[in-house]
């Protein structure tokens, strides 16, 4: 399932609570048009987390990453291109783990 329309199902299915015809743009944002509140950048979050198994860090929780279905589906896409560069080099290497590298060890 493409990136985009995953994120769109989740959100629609789990995060709007609107009439069934209401329209939203994938560059809409979230916090300006009053599609979810604070309670649910932090369910993002957590979504983010268990549907692609990655790690969000504090610092990731910006607007920049989480405010639109495009924002999102590209910071999802940044971080599972760097997991998987970390992932090749850890296992080329064999010195640096991409927990390691993340945490500045």
């Amino acid at each position: 399932m493409e990136l985009v329309t995953e994120i769109r199902k989740y959100i629609s299915a789990k995060l709007l609570y609107l009439d069934e015809g209401f329209e939203y743009h994938n560059d809409t944002s979230f916090i300006d048009e009053g599609l979810i509140d604070s309670t649910g950048v932090m369910e993002l979050v957590m979504y983010v987390q268990s549907a692609f198994n990655l790690t969000v860090e504090p610092h990731e929780v910006t607007p920049d990453n989480f405010d639109s279905v495009n924002k999102l589906a590209g910071f999802i896409q940044r971080k599972k291109d760097l997991q998987e560069t970390l992932d090749g080099d850890h296992a080329s290497s064999g010195s640096v783990t991409s927990q390691q590298f993340v945490a500045g060890r």
